[in-house]
């Protein structure tokens, strides 16, 4: 097998065409800028002496010591032992091998990991992860999706990203998506019931895009009646305080598992956690790991299901979607196992009550108040008639990462255990500056 294609002249020429350059050196402009900003030389240097100067200009770059933005990629702390473990030759890995039984230590970590992950969600089995939580809300969805029920509902309170996320997959099936009114925070249970004709699923994050705790529960037993199929996101520190999807009869739980352990400068994508129940275990995506004993009456793992498998019942999948985000998987795996239930509950509650702190801080400027007069977890949306753009950038030059800008007045706060006292009472202080 060949290790690498080389492109023709006619691949290159297309390929630039289709990126909007006319040759190959123009690839490298934006370095090129950068060198000449950062007054770095090339020629005549050594590569290490090229990449200690490049290292030192970086240093330039501005570092918030001080985030107070959530917005999907969450900054919560991660303890040593999860980049040390993580990084073991026998660990380091993207992906499952094809060849599973061979790596007994991989298979018992996405084990572990799908233990858990059932533990979090209040189900029953979970897949081997997947791709981020968007492609796994989507997933979801196309596996609840019903013969002649072609239209799915969401929530109008979900991530931005994750509903073209939705939208993308569904569009070329000729799936209708509706969305459901959230003018006051949360998701209409009158106005989702008004839509619920010929819908096939659900679809809500909890607790939602804008930080509002959804009543998850009553919309479950809604479509329990109506016999409507229901996906729950959950951001998954919050899910150790909050009733479990299965609580709220959800079939399919899915989720973002950065805040389980990943850098927010791990890129992307990050990873994508689904659970379901038993009986609709054939409905996940991916590869189940299970747990056996060998002919020595050793515990053993094995590749317990495929079900949906690009070269398994192909023809009867909803999608060809099947990876394994494997070192992403082992990394929340080690960080659940580390801070443990009781210590996950910590977390959260950390969180919750230093948002509900900050955000009583604020109220308490004056033009600055809290938009949605509902309960939330650890974001919420301040609205102000000072334009959310001049606050960002006054923020920014005091060395602290604002609130996401939602609009000119609208801007979304999150707080995590990594914010201090200290830095909150900054935060208000500048604020404060602001509003004068």
């Amino acid at each position: 097998m060949v290790k690498f294609t080389p492109h023709l002249p006619q691949d290159i020429a297309q390929m630039l065409q289709a990126i909007g350059i006319e040759k190959l050196t123009d690839l490298y402009d934006g370095l090129e800028q950068f060198l000449n900003r950062s007054n770095i030389t090339i020629a005549g240097k050594s590569m290490q002496t090229v990449e200690q100067e490049a290292r030192n200009a970086s240093l330039a770059n501005k570092v918030y010591p001080s985030i107070f933005r959530g917005a999907g990629s969450y900054n919560h702390y991660i303890p040593p032992l999860v980049d040390n473990l993580s990084a073991r030759s026998e660990f380091l890995t993207a992906y499952t091998p094809y060849q599973a039984e061979m790596s007994q230590g991989i298979l018992q970590a996405i084990f572990e990991y799908q233990t858990m992950i059932t533990e979090l969600c209040g189900m029953q089995v979970a897949n081997a992860s997947h791709y981020d939580g968007a492609a796994a809300f989507a997933e979801a969805l196309l596996a609840l999706r019903k013969r002649g029920k072609d239209k799915i509902l969401l929530s109008s309170a979900l991530h931005p990203m994750a509903a073209k996320v939705i939208e993308t997959y569904l569009n070329p099936l000729n799936v209708k998506v509706e969305y459901i009114d959230c003018s006051n925070g949360k998701t209409d249970i009158e106005d989702l019931a008004a839509k619920l004709e010929g819908a096939s699923a659900v679809g809500i994050a909890q607790p939602n895009y804008f930080g509002c705790i959804e009543d998850a529960d009553s919309i479950g037993k809604l479509l329990a009646e109506k016999g409507v199929g229901y996906v729950m996101s959950i951001y998954p520190i919050s899910a150790s305080l909050l009733k479990t999807p299965y609580e709220c009869n959800a079939q399919i739980a899915v989720g973002e598992g950065q805040p389980l352990g990943i850098p927010m400068s791990f890129g992307g994508p990050y990873l994508g956690f689904m659970a379901t129940t038993k009986q609709n275990v054939r409905l996940l995506p991916g590869r189940i790991v299970g747990k056996t004993k060998d002919n020595k009456g050793q515990d053993a793992y094995v590749l317990t299901m495929q079900a949906r498998e690009q070269h398994i019942r192909r023809e009867k999948a909803s999608s060809s979607i099947c990876s394994n985000q494997a070192h992403c998987a082992l990394r929340a795996a080690i960080y659940m196992a580390t801070a443990g239930k009781q210590g996950i509950q910590e977390v959260a509650k950390v969180c919750y009550a230093g948002a509900h702190f900050l955000a009583d801080k604020i109220c308490k400027i004056p033009t600055f108040q809290l938009k949605y007069n509902t309960e939330f977890f650890n974001e919420f949306v301040i609205t102000s008639s000072i334009d959310t753009k001049k606050i960002e950038k006054a923020l920014a030059e005091k060395g602290i990462l604002s609130g996401l800008p939602l609009n000119s007045q609208d801007m979304l706060y999150c707080v995590t255990e990594q914010n201090s006292a200290k830095q909150i009472q900054e935060l208000i202080a500048y604020l404060k500056e602001v509003a004068k």
